[in-house]
């Protein structure tokens, strides 16, 4: 039995230990406050790697028979390496597999360690929970940013919230600096800066349409609503375009904003090709568990077990 440990990291540490691909006891988190979000970047990277340490030994439990360990990260990770990293800056240009490494064999536990981006993490769990092992899976996650995420795990780049979907020169919002991208329209952090005067929960809350009247409490905020899909639908169908069809899972905490109806409306607008249209679009919730298995499986099969 392939004995394993996931971390996700992103807001919090989160680690699990996993055995054949469940979950065995609880989550090891850091901070324990769900409401603090910016204790992680507030770290230099020595202590974010010890800290992501101990959080990896509180859930081997003293174990010594770790085969591997995954961690998904935010961020371009490639070779070990974060060469990019917006939501967590002070990583970029780390040698994070080294570090992190070097960290456990000096206190102990001696495990091939996988480094990993986080959206991609997350595919790799629902292909795990879906029984879709065998099958191409893509999942944007909807959160502090917006991920793309792969599975099984192909070379390339993948930054698809990097995505280009308006020419706008106004477009200004995303973390990286670059003009028109998915996560400067979509991402958490960019509604906050486009809505000075409100939080995005109350910007599509003030989008509703009153049945009853037919009008909605905010033409601005509606606006955004549709602005919003048709920046999914793009980035979607760009990856369509590119891939092909298939199944595409949509999590993080922000698909509460999803408007199912709204984003296939606009994706059939943007997808006319007939062989390209046997694509799907799932909501599904975002739950640690899943991208903390999909740490631990993609690191138990890059260690080849």
């Amino acid at each position: 039995m392939a004995k394993t440990i996931g971390v996700t990291v992103s807001e919090h540490i989160q680690a699990g230990l996993v055995v054949d691909h469940t979950l065995v006891g609880s989550l090891h988190v850091f901070p324990t406050d769900v409401d603090e979000q910016d204790a992680l970047v507030e770290l230099p990277t020595d202590a974010l790697v010890s800290t992501v340490c101990d959080q990896i030994l509180g859930a081997a439990a003293g174990s010594t028979d770790i085969q591997a360990v995954g961690v998904a990260l935010p961020g371009l990770i490639r070779a070990g390496v974060v060469e990019e990293a917006p939501n967590l800056p002070q990583l970029k240009g780390a040698r994070i597999q080294e570090l992190i490494s070097n960290e456990l064999r000096s206190r102990g536990l001696h495990a091939p360690v996988t480094i990993l981006n986080d959206a991609d993490g997350c595919a790799a769990g629902l292909a795990s929970l879906h029984g879709k092992l065998d099958s191409i899976i893509r999942v944007w996650t909807l959160g502090i940013g917006i991920g793309y995420g792969r599975y099984p795990f192909a070379e390339g780049v993948w930054e698809g919230g990097h995505t280009t979907v308006s020419l706008d020169d106004k477009e200004r919002f995303c973390g990286c600096g670059g003009r028109g991208h998915m996560e400067g329209i979509m991402g958490h952090r960019a509604m906050r800066l486009r809505f000075l005067d409100m939080e995005p929960e109350e910007v599509f809350e003030a989008a509703r349409i009153n049945p009853a009247t037919g009008q909605c409490a905010d033409q601005r905020c509606l606006e955004f609503k549709r602005l919003w899909h048709k920046a999914l639908a793009a980035g979607t169908a760009s990856a369509i375009h590119i891939g092909g069809a298939g199944k595409f899972f949509l999590t993080g905490f922000n698909v509460r904003f999803v408007d199912l109806p709204m984003l296939k409306d606009y994706l059939q607008q943007m997808v006319k090709m007939s062989p390209l249209q046997s694509y799907s679009v799932e909501v599904v919730k975002d739950d640690a568990k899943t991208r903390v298995i999909g740490a631990a499986v993609s690191a138990e099969q890059a260690a080849g077990l």
